[in-house]
């Protein structure tokens, strides 16, 4: 599925004005109009990639060890105390806490960038590679806004780089399933889709705190924490942001959605090339300018896609579920930590893993009955992404998972953190113009300026 977004004037127009201060990042030459464009070279074959990594602590520990295969050339990190483990792997690397040194000073032996970042550096970061003529792998979401997420894609386009975003699920063998089963009417047609979590509920990061830390901490010796706050509105360090709870603020994550439905959205999203949706409606609990609510139920709105009718894509987290599929057998437990299902009208696909790697006809008789569809769809070997990304910086295949796939994946995501800030409100989105017309009061969200840091 390929959605297109051209970049008309107006959209133009308020992503340079909200991202001036990126330009603070780039290197010397990048803001000049004449400037030559860095563009993306691929690796010639036999040779290695040679990859910078920011971010090592946290999600970073498995992203560098998903590209160890290659060359990593440098390593980046805020908080060298989170980043001993992956630190330690690495001796004789390069180490820098400032990921802007570290590419401006290694600029020529940097093929391709990872940021596993929290949410809120995702674009700086990203912004910088790409500018640079890098290939990029980012952790989902994207990005932490809709407008910075565009300009990513944007930039991708121009500077003509190999992509991925970290949904790992995109790569494997279920999210295949789903569309190939969906495309061969084994569920007849879908007009009703569920998707849910309660990871961000029942798992180790979720804060209780609401408001903003009244007393101002000191930071560890070995973190900087102005780097860390990066693009952010300065505020004092909390240990209730870094290292793990950060999620929970809007300043610096996305809350659940941003944790979790660029996984379990991703089949859906896929499967019924659903594109961008013209509505979205959020129903939630309270909040304040600082943390997400507790629990949300968040309704999208599709328009017919060709011969496909409209469908509605229901979000529920912090404890609301879906009902439960009539298909479901009686006795069988429905998962609730997190999954999706299609409700077709001849069956239904129902998937309880976090990642869509499991996908499941019900009643679970429909599955030893189907005569299932020969598998059409190129699968990645080993469902890998970090391979697929690096044979693709080699010349292979684009990923699956490439920024014109993420991107629109990752904005119909986030308009569901917009549609909370409403209060109940329905609103109309307008996709390629990146408008809210009966709601422009809220359109700053979508791409609040950044802090030069």
């Amino acid at each position: 599925m390929n959605q297109s977004y051209p970049l008309h004037r107006r959209s133009f127009l308020a992503s340079a004005g909200a991202g001036a201060a990126t330009l603070a990042l780039l290197p010397p030459s990048a803001g000049a109009a004449d400037a030559p464009v860095c563009r993306g070279k691929l690796i010639e074959a036999g040779r290695k990639l040679n990859i910078a990594c920011i971010g090592c602590g946290g999600k970073g520990v498995s992203d560098v060890a998903g590209v160890s295969s290659e060359n990593i050339v440098a390593l980046c990190d805020v908080d060298s105390v989170q980043a001993r483990q992956v630190f330690g792997r690495f001796p004789a690397v390069p180490k820098y806490q400032d990921f802007r040194k570290m590419l401006r000073e290694l600029d020529d032996q940097i093929d391709a960038v990872t940021i596993s970042t929290p949410d809120h550096t995702h674009h700086a970061a990203g912004m910088l590679a790409i500018s640079m003529g890098k290939h990029v792998f980012i952790q989902k979401p994207l990005a932490r806004t809709i407008g910075e997420t565009r300009e990513l894609l944007l930039a991708a386009r121009r500077h003509d780089v190999i992509t991925q975003m970290g949904n790992q699920g995109h790569a494997g063998e279920g999210l295949r399933l789903a569309r190939e089963w969906v495309q061969a009417g084994l569920i007849g047609t879908v007009r009703e889709v569920h998707v849910w979590t309660r990871k961000m509920e029942v798992g180790p990061y979720k804060s209780t705190r609401k408001e903003r830390p009244a007393l101002d901490e000191t930071p560890p010796g070995t973190l900087d924490w102005n780097l860390w706050n990066g693009p952010a509105p300065a505020r004092p360090y909390s240990a209730e942001y870094a290292p793990r709870r950060w999620r929970n603020w809007w300043d610096f994550g996305c809350g659940a959605l941003g944790d979790i439905g660029c996984h379990t959205m991703d089949a859906p999203f896929y499967a019924l090339d659903l594109g961008a949706p013209s509505s979205v409606q959020a129903d939630c609990g309270p909040f304040n300018d600082e943390t997400f609510p507790d629990w949300a139920v968040i309704t999208y709105e599709f328009p017919a896609r060709g011969a496909r009718p409209a469908v509605r894509l229901t979000w529920y987290d912090g404890g609301k579920l879906p009902p439960r599929p009539r298909e479901l057998e009686e006795g069988r437990a429905f998962e609730e930590r997190y999954g999706y299902y299609l409700q077709g009208d001849a069956g239904v696909i129902y998937d309880p893993s976090e990642k869509c790697s499991s996908p499941r006809l019900l009643p679970e008789a429909r599955m030893r009955a189907t005569a299932f569809p020969p598998k059409a769809i190129p699968r990645v070997p080993g469902g890998d992404p970090f391979l697929e990304w690096i044979t693709a910086c080699k010349g292979g295949p684009r990923p699956g998972s490439a920024f014109e796939y993420a991107a629109p994946l990752t904005e119909m995501v986030l308009l569901g953190n917009v549609a909370l800030r409403a209060r109940g409100r329905k609103l109309r989105w307008d996709a390629v113009a990146m408008r809210l017309p009966d709601a422009p009061e809220l359109e700053p969200f979508l791409r609040p300026a950044p802090r030069a840091f």
